[in-house]
C-alpha cells in the first residue's frame, strides 16, 4: 500500500470499505453520488492529493476506463473504479464516440462539442444515437467491466440546461424531452451511466 496516502485515509480505505472513483469531472462525481444516494461512499482523486490528467488514448470504452483505473490502482494500490463515456450517432459512423469529451479539440467546452455535433447533424434525416458507458472497477487485484447503455435521438437544437456534456440535444426513446430538460432522478433512473452504476453498487454490494 502506497505510502503517499494520509493514514487516516488508508485506514478508512481499508476497512470502512470506501471506494475511489477515478475521476477529474466533478459533473460525473456528483452524478455518482446521486445514483448510489448513500449505498456507498465514493472517494475523489483529491482526497488522496492526486491532481494529474489521466491519458485517454484506447481506442475503445473499455480500453480508456480500464486505462484510468489502472493509472491509479498500480501507483496506489487501492481498490478504485472509472469509466469511460460516449455518444454513438448512427449517421456519424459512431461518431464522437471515444473521443466524445473532446470532439471539438483539445481544451473545447461541452457547448464547442454539442455546436460540432449540431453542424454535423443539419441535413441528417437519421437521428438514431446512444450513450454508452463503461465502468473498469479494480477489486482485490480483479478487474471487472459494468456497461450502461441507453438509446435515443440528437435534437436539431439544444433542450433543456440540466445535465452537462451533450444532455440538452439527446432524447431518450419513448420520452418528449431531453436529458438536459429532466430533473437529475428522472435522467438517473434511465440513463447509461445509472445503469452501469446500479450494476457496480449491486456486485460490490455482494463482495464487500
Amino acid at each position: 500500500m502506497s505510502l503517499h496516502l494520509p493514514i487516516k485515509l488508508l485506514i478508512t480505505l481499508i476497512f470502512m470499505r470506501k471506494i475511489l472513483f477515478v475521476t477529474n469531472n466533478q459533473h460525473k462525481l456528483i452524478e455518482i453520488k446521486t445514483i448510489l444516494n448513500g449505498k456507498m461512499e465514493v472517494v475523489k482523486l483529491s482526497d488522496i492529493h492526486f491532481y494529474e490528467e489521466i491519458p485517454e488514448t484506447g481506442q475503445t470504452l473499455h480500453e480508456n476506463a480500464s486505462q484510468k483505473s489502472h493509472a491509479i490502482f498500480d501507483q496506489f494500490q487501492i481498490d478504485c473504479f472509472s469509466d469511460d463515456t460516449g455518444l454513438e450517432i448512427d449517421a456519424l459512423n459512431g461518431r464522437p464516440g471515444v473521443y466524445s469529451a473532446r470532439y471539438a479539440g483539445e481544451g473545447c467546452s461541452f457547448h464547442n462539442n454539442v455546436v460540432k455535433v449540431l453542424n454535423e447533424m443539419e441535413n441528417e434525416s437519421n437521428r438514431f444515437a446512444r450513450f454508452r458507458t463503461v465502468i473498469s472497477l479494480i477489486l482485490n487485484r480483479e478487474e471487472y467491466f459494468f456497461e450502461g447503455v441507453v438509446e435515443g435521438e440528437i435534437t436539431r437544437f439544444e433542450q433543456g440546461n440540466s445535465g452537462f456534456g451533450y444532455d440538452p440535444i439527446f432524447r431518450p426513446l419513448g420520452f418528449n424531452k431531453t436529458f438536459g430538460e429532466m430533473p437529475d432522478d428522472e435522467k438517473n433512473a434511465i440513463s447509461h451511466r445509472g445503469e452501469a452504476v446500479h450494476k457496480l453498487a449491486a456486485f460490490l454490494s455482494e463482495k464487500i
